[in-house]
């Protein structure tokens, strides 16, 4: 028997949201009406028709306190996102968020509002922003330098991804269970999986804390810095890996729900980060994709390539490509959902 979802509704937490710009200020996103209303706590925002960088926003930092995916740097722009609304988010008129007749998707989550400060481990957070529900956590600290320092991520089960960068000039770093504690993925580069102790001291996150080490990108001294923390909900969430094949008949990928998005990187290979969701193009086989380690424009895959259909439980490979398919090579992925294999109640979703 199919096993039951911890989130009926999965609008509710996430959103996949397209619009098109109109090239003028306070151009308020309304999501799609027929999804449930959710306003946004980190909303990641890419060009689908230009090459302008991927902007990422989170509730914590506040409205145009830019981050970029493919490149390390902060920024305040006050002409990109502006405000975080009740059933969307409003941009203004940059070109990154807002060309007027161009085409651009939205990744959306909800965490908990504004949040407060954690006082569970050895560094306050200036902010905690948790929604236990569909184990998603915005964290916001001040970095102190020392190994074996602590925060609290407020999800009361342990993160099995977490991603981290300072709101100086470093890096991006992931954190993959899969992969353990002493290994890390960096957002803006294609590079293979690294290997560093000092990151998070060698250790798993627990169910109240995560530990820190001494390295800039999580816990630079008297530096903001900015984590997200997500722990696999059943039905909704699934954060894992699976062993390429090299064949254009993949590897399926059981998650336990139909996916609404699905990010997967070759960790042992020096190749980009790719990107899906259920709305481009809309309907199997999924073959246009988007690189957050880059600015590139949504790309439209060869049949066989870099393609992947989105089941009712999972997604499955469909392309040889070593980006998402090397043989032998460990894959790791993120999926969230569109909906679960199986409600609260044991009744199955309708097939893709």
């Amino acid at each position: 028997m199919a096993a039951y979802t911890a989130v009926d509704d999965p609008s509710a937490h996430f959103k996949v949201q397209l619009y098109t710009g109109n090239g003028s200020a306070d151009h308020a996103i309304a999501f799609d009406d027929t999804d449930t209303e959710m306003q946004p706590d980190w909303v990641w925002i890419k060009n689908r028709d230009q090459n302008d960088s991927h902007c990422i926003f989170d509730v914590l930092r506040g409205p145009g306190k830019v981050f970029n995916s493919n490149h390390y740097e902060e920024s305040d722009d006050d002409d990109t996102l502006d405000a975080f609304q009740s059933n969307g988010f409003r941009v203004d008129a940059d070109v990154k968020v807002n060309t007027n007749t161009e085409k651009y998707v939205a990744w959306c989550w909800k965490a908990n509002g504004s949040g407060s400060a954690n006082t569970a481990g050895s560094i306050n957070t200036t902010a905690t922003s948790a929604n236990t529900t569909s184990g998603f956590s915005v964290i916001q600290y001040t970095g102190n330098a020392t190994s074996g320092a602590t925060i609290g991520h407020g999800l009361g089960v342990a993160p099995t991804l977490m991603i981290s960068r300072n709101q100086s000039n470093n890096s991006w770093s992931h954190y993959w269970k899969v992969l353990g504690p002493t290994k890390f993925l960096t957002l803006e580069s294609t590079a293979a999986v690294g290997t560093s102790a000092n990151r998070l001291n060698s250790t798993d996150p627990s169910t109240t804390l995560i530990t820190l080490g001494s390295d800039n990108e999580a816990n630079k001294n008297a530096t903001g810095t900015l984590m997200y923390a997500f722990a696999p909900v059943q039905g909704y969430s699934s954060f894992g890996s699976f062993v390429g094949n090299g064949n254009a008949n993949g590897p399926f990928v059981y998650t336990g729900f139909s996916p609404a998005y699905v990010v997967i990187k070759n960790s042992g290979g020096d190749e980009a980060w790719n990107v899906w969701n259920n709305k481009t193009p809309g309907f199997n086989v999924c073959n246009e994709n988007l690189q957050p380690n880059s600015n590139v424009a949504e790309q439209t895959s060869s049949a066989g390539v870099k393609e992947i259909d989105f089941n009712s439980s999972g997604f499955k490979i469909r392309g040889s490509n070593t980006e998402l398919n090397q043989s032998g090579n460990t894959m790791v992925y993120a999926a969230f959902a569109e909906a679960p294999l199986c409600n609260s109640n044991g009744a199955p979703s309708t097939a893709r």
